[in-house]
């Protein structure tokens, strides 16, 4: 039996609240979000009652030249637009000139935005992981329920009294045309908890989808804005080298000598002192290193810093602690004084990092060092003065030579897309690996009292 009408008033109300084209729409807007067969089988039903079959037409000679064309004229833009950055860079370069300090304020404060970009993408991505396997859960879940949905929307649509025309909608027409079939729990009461729960499950998978959508288009901005930072540290890096080889003549040579010293020696200790006694430009560092070296006692004079000019350290590294950066964004997958799994302890730390990401210097020095070094890949040695060295290993490509000043916060090297130190390679890392070493009077010590805490405690050029 029908329970009675109450009046043709309510009954007119009811039927408003079912109407055909709103109920199909949630059905064909549950298709679209599932995609494949699944939504197929969820519109066909209805939409074969009412809809007139339509042919696709091929697209005309006209539309694909039109095509071609925009194409065309996209890749005109994008090649313009190239141009004119490099025009620009090319003018910001001259407009530098021979100022060391203005290039040196320009490399540490775009490495410095390259980095910030660095952390915004790996958070976007981090952020992108649970909200894809969301997704996913969701459609899985609805995709099992196939059944289910197939009837709610066939009871939706036969509760409707005018033929439903076939509509393309937004996922939210859907959503409300859900949440208008379970304010009729009253008149369809046993449709009301299944309704319910499809309404929930399609809001949620609705939500979760924007939130996907602003996510990747700030991972496609921060992306661009990167690519375009890192092509002007680019050619940024590449006139501090060049001025740079106009200084020291002999650079060549010496790097030369360098690869020949680092396969005579097997220790990294005998390689710091052989370099320092050895090389012309190498000694030069460690000399100034002695003798330019701030002084370690008393309050670090943090104004200093701000000086790109300067040609010695402006604190002295004993001094520094708490209060250094780390040289590349990453994680730790090793901490100094842990077992390495060989039977001895670790020496360093090992930061998992993204591949290609912007190695800078953690504090003032002299590069003493700067090539390939056994197992270590490319090795970086900075004197850092009063005894102290910072080593950096595992990178792809050191952009700076022996003998070089480097400032805190300035670039000096990349990472590849592969861990490239052997023990790294050892423990199958998927990531590329930075090792970072601090020695005091050829010493492997702690670098841990040195990592600032947090952002606003890091010391920065």
């Amino acid at each position: 039996m029908h329970a009675p009408r109450a009046s043709a008033a309510s009954d007119e109300a009811a039927a408003s609240f079912w109407r055909p084209a709103a109920l199909l729409s949630a059905g064909i807007a549950v298709g679209g979000l599932l995609g494949g067969d699944l939504g197929h089988a969820l519109i066909a039903p209805a939409a074969a009652q009412t809809a007139p079959a339509k042919t696709t037409a091929a697209p005309s000679m006209a539309d694909l030249i039109k095509q071609h064309e925009q194409e065309l004229e996209a890749a005109r833009a994008q090649q313009k637009s190239a141009a004119e950055q490099q025009d620009k860079l090319k003018a910001d370069l001259a407009a530098i000139g021979a100022d060391r300090t203005k290039l040196n304020q320009e490399l540490i404060d775009v490495a410095a935005k390259v980095r910030t970009v660095e952390t915004r993408i790996s958070d976007a991505e981090a952020r992108l992981r649970p909200l894809d396997a969301r997704e996913t859960e969701i459609r899985t879940s609805l995709d099992q329920r196939r059944d289910e949905i197939g009837e709610v929307l066939a009871a939706l649509q036969r509760a409707g009294r005018r033929a439903p025309p076939a509509l393309l909608v937004r996922p939210e027409d859907a959503l409300e045309s859900l949440r208008t079939a379970i304010l009729l729990g009253a008149v369809v009461p046993e449709l009301r908890t299944r309704a319910e729960r499809l309404a929930t499950d399609l809001g949620e998978l609705i939500a979760v989808r924007q939130k996907i959508a602003t996510e990747r288009d700030q991972l496609a901005a921060d992306r661009s804005r990167m690519t375009t930072d890192q092509t002007r540290l680019t050619a940024l890096v590449e006139e501090r080298q060049r001025q740079q080889s106009a200084v020291e003549k002999d650079i060549e040579s010496e790097r030369g000598r360098a690869l020949t010293l680092s396969r005579q020696v097997d220790s990294l200790q005998g390689l710091i002192a052989k370099m320092e006694q050895d090389l012309k430009s190498a000694a030069k560092a460690a000399a100034a290193a002695d003798q330019k070296g701030a002084p370690a006692s008393g309050k670090p004079n943090l104004a200093a810093l701000k000086d790109p000019g300067r040609l010695s350290p402006a604190i002295a590294f004993a001094s520094a602690k708490g209060m250094l950066r780390l040289p590349v964004n990453g994680t730790k997958i090793r901490e100094f004084g842990r077992p390495d799994g060989v039977g001895g302890v670790e020496r360093g730390i090992s930061l998992a990092t993204r591949a290609g990401a912007q190695i800078t210097t953690p504090c003032d020095g002299w590069v003493v060092y700067a090539g390939p070094f056994r197992s270590y890949g490319q090795l970086l040695i900075l004197n850092a003065g009063g005894g102290y060295h910072v080593l950096i290993a595992g990178m792809e490509r050191i952009s700076v030579n022996i003998g070089q000043f480097v400032l805190t916060g300035e670039p000096v090297a990349t990472m590849g897309s592969t861990s490239r130190v052997a023990s790294i390679l050892a423990a199958n890392a998927s990531q590329p690996v930075l090792y970072v070493e601090f020695r005091k009077d050829g010493t492997p010590i702690d670098p841990g009292p040195w990592w600032a805490a947090n952002e606003g405690e890091k010391v920065r050029g």
